[in-house]
């Protein structure tokens, strides 16, 4: 193994097969990515971890074996709660592991999201870390770097953790995460379980508050100072886990409650929390006419758009916490989500009336898209994540923000052009502008099957075929995006006498919802630069309500 002294940055390569592809959580010394091994051809998570200037190759590939050993351990130890490390190199100056992608949402993603959690929900999270935590301690493993980071709450099934390994590799106290590091770290001393259980204690808290019990400061040491001297914050929204959040968080890690202690704590919450039910029962599976907004990512009836879906696991992971069915749902355009009187678009209002722009430096409207499609149409940079900020845009883009839920950038002049409800179990929305023969149409269900290669072969393709001039370009391709499963579909057919070529992608939320767009552009124009330029900043900016 070599140390390669390059700069590695989104899009870019690791390692010579693992492409990043998007952003999907950011901590101090730490970034992890959604990406593809291309040689596997499966989607991984890619994440980098700052090494300390002056440390000699070998002893950072001797990191890289560390990790790699720890994850199989640990995997034979609690299997199906360890996302399991396919490889570990050192690259950049940095230590880079890649680990099977995990399906679901780092934990600070997904409290970004939501915001604070009640003790019901915090208490089931933990009760869940702390199985892992047992499992581990008792083979005589200490974490280290445990922080919402290295949890992942999925849409079914346990959550899973990463990082093992990690603590100790780099020759560094703390690393990626100080304000979840315990105090014993924070002076550089020797770690073991206790610190795994203020970590724990940290994790709640911040579950709990909205906000780490030590705030991030400037600098990572001024940060561990601070966790290490200052007194702990009293939590003021933790109710009956209040003692024990704070039990954790004690300084002396003699002190600190112990494993059995906290598992008694936390079942007592859920036992007597009115709100701890089971998740509500998986939607039917129904379809509707092909010329109706159907379930499933109809046919000719809406012939507009790129497929494209950015959904959130946000709302499948609330029952993994136990949510009650019927609260708030702020959920990527869920049905729920009603237009308002100050809002809700006229007829045939043009999208500016919510637009914003993305201005420069100088109040200009900013330039530039870092994704463009491919010569086949496929994006060659996916979106950024949902919670990521839309940084910039090419001249002529507007942000619109649609009453439904979703908000992505326009050209200047495109308006709804049609917008089509089958009650609370989908909706499509069509854009588009006078004398302008391109469109996209983003549609929302809560009916899909499970399986989003078949939706467009068995749902929408047979429908396609009855109407003149279809061609499928290619094999339906099966991909995710930002972990979610996904398919591709692209092709050709007719619209009054004029040959359209249209790419569609489909996400699957879970439960049977999710999310497409289309984008159509004539044949002839599909490779013209205005074309590849707005395709890529669809895929950039679209973003459902939840993230802002």
């Amino acid at each position: 193994m070599t140390m390669v002294k390059a700069h590695v940055s989104t899009h870019e390569w690791v390692a010579g097969r693992y492409r990043l592809l998007d952003v999907v959580h950011r901590e101090t010394n730490r970034v992890s990515w959604y990406g593809e091994d291309v040689q596997g051809a499966r989607p991984c998570l890619v994440t980098r971890i700052g090494l300390p200037s002056d440390l000699g190759e070998e002893e950072a590939c001797q990191a890289a074996d560390r990790v790699r050993r720890m994850s199989e351990t640990m995997a034979q130890v609690c299997p199906g709660r360890i996302a399991t490390v396919v490889d570990a190199t050192v690259e950049g100056g940095s230590l880079w592991t890649v680990t099977e992608w995990i399906d679901g949402l780092p934990l600070g993603q997904l409290m970004d999201q939501k915001g604070p959690f009640g003790p019901g929900r915090a208490a089931t999270i933990g009760l869940q870390l702390l199985d892992v935590l047992e499992a581990a301690h008792g083979e005589g493993i200490t974490h280290g770097e445990l922080s919402p980071g290295q949890v992942f709450i999925r849409a079914r099934g346990p959550l899973v953790v990463t990082g093992f390994g990690l603590a100790g590799a780099t020759l560094v106290p703390r690393l990626a995460a100080p304000s979840y590091a315990s105090p014993e770290q924070a002076r550089d001393d020797r770690i073991g379980p206790a610190a795994d259980l203020w970590a724990l204690g940290a994790i709640l808290y911040t579950l709990l508050e909205g906000h780490p019990p030590y705030r991030d400061r400037d600098r990572p040491e001024s940060t561990l100072r601070g966790v290490d001297r200052l007194p702990l914050r009293t939590p003021l929204r933790a109710g009956p886990l209040s003692a024990t959040v704070q039990g954790l968080l004690r300084k002396d890690s003699r002190e600190r409650l112990t494993r059995t202690t906290v598992r008694q704590a936390l079942t007592r919450v859920l036992e007597e929390d009115p709100h701890t039910v089971p998740p509500p029962p998986r939607l039917r599976r129904a379809y509707a006419s092909a010329r109706h907004i159907g379930p499933q990512w109809s046919g000719r009836a809406m012939a507009a758009g790129t497929a494209l879906a950015v959904v959130t696991v946000a709302i499948a992971a609330l029952a993994v916490t136990h949510q009650l069915p019927g609260s708030e749902d702020t959920s990527a355009g869920g049905p729920q989500a009603q237009p308002s009187a100050s809002t809700a678009p006229s007829g045939d209002g043009e999208v500016g009336d919510r637009a914003t722009t993305a201005p420069d430096a100088s109040g200009a409207p900013a330039t530039g898209s870092s994704a463009t499609p491919s010569p086949s149409g496929t994006p060659s940079g996916t979106p950024s994540s949902p919670s990521a900020s839309i940084d910039a845009l090419p001249v002529g883009y507007r942000v619109y923000h649609a009453p439904e839920g979703f908000s992505v950038a326009l050209p200047r002049g495109w308006k709804r052009l049609e917008t089509r409800r089958q009650g609370d179990l989908a909706y499509r929305v069509t854009f588009g502008a006078d004398g302008d023969p391109r469109t996209l149409a983003v549609t929302y269900s809560t009916a899909v099957g499970a399986d989003p290669v078949a939706v467009w072969r068995d749902d929408v393709e047979p429908r396609l075929r009855k109407d003149g001039g279809f061609r499928r370009l290619g094999e339906i391709e099966a991909t995710t995006y930002q972990g979610y499963k996904a398919a591709d579909m692209e092709w050709l057919s007719e619209v009054d006498g004029t040959q359209v070529r249209t790419f569609g992608r489909g996400f699957l939320l879970g439960g049977h919802r999710g999310f497409s767009l289309r984008w159509t552009t004539p044949a002839a124009d599909w490779d013209k630069t205005a074309n590849r330029q707005a395709l890529a900043t669809f895929f950039k900016t679209f973003r459902p309500r939840s993230s802002g």
